[in-house]
């Protein structure tokens, strides 16, 4: 977690939620399918403007070292770890992190979404699960190399009914932790979980296999599926 979400506010949206600044020019930004290297909006400060920007960042963080920017994505030695260490930040070492702690200490973002997708295996093989919240945005960090910004999604251990479905899980921040993420001197508080009444009022939801192709998008990857499946006591299929 997490490698694929959805985002389907338009920049206009976006601009009003966050009170930020719109350096988009009204681009597209409606995407179900969002994979690793896809251009997404994210909200930042922007130091020559002390305030909030919406802008368009490639999901993927760049360390600032690499001579290629497609180490944001993939590294030929190990691709799939590469992959998972640069488009996910984990909280329990972000702050350490020779890739991660500047952009903690320094460059912290809102991820705008509707809701991410997890896989898990079942007797039939895999299953999809779409959580989602109207109101979602995942903590993140941004970076620049030459002209390219990039951006991680900050990952913490699942809790509640999520962790039935992967261990890991992105860090929500409630409208109420906003400006603090964007702004305050940086601590382990930070990184604190949402608390489990808001957890409780995500939705967990099965779909159907189409999502895990990165060519497919539309509203009907996040249609719920009778999937029929249950994990410990928990049942994961609620709709």
């Amino acid at each position: 977690m997490c490698g694929r979400y959805a985002t389907t506010r338009s920049s206009a949206d976006l601009s009003r939620l966050f009170e930020a600044f719109d350096e988009t020019e009204g681009a597209d930004t409606v995407d179900y399918n969002v994979a690793p290297t896809d251009k997404v909006p994210i909200v930042r400060v922007s130091a020559d403007r002390e305030a909030r920007v919406l802008t368009a960042a490639r999901w993927g963080l760049v360390p600032p070292w690499a001579t290629d920017p497609r180490s944001g994505s993939r590294a030929p030695s190990k691709p799939a770890k590469s992959l998972r260490a640069l488009i996910n930040a984990r909280a329990e070492t972000v702050a350490t992190s020779k890739v991660f702690a500047s952009a903690f200490e320094r460059r912290r973002c809102l991820v705008p979404a509707d809701g991410w997708y997890e896989w898990t295996r079942s007797p039939t093989g895999k299953q999809a699960f779409y959580m989602n919240r109207e109101d979602l945005t995942m903590g993140g960090i941004w970076g620049v190399k030459g002209d390219l910004l990039t951006f991680s999604v900050i990952t913490l251990p699942a809790r509640g009914a999520l962790a039935e479905v992967h261990d890991r899980m992105p860090l929500l921040l409630p409208p109420e932790r906003w400006s603090d993420w964007l702004s305050a001197t940086p601590s382990d508080d930070l990184l604190t979980p949402a608390g489990d009444d808001y957890l409780s009022t995500i939705e967990i939801r099965a779909v159907g296999p189409a999502v895990g192709d990165v060519r497919n998008d539309g509203p009907g990857l996040i249609d719920p599926i009778e999937a029929g499946l249950l994990f410990g006591s928990v049942p994961i299929t609620l709709r």
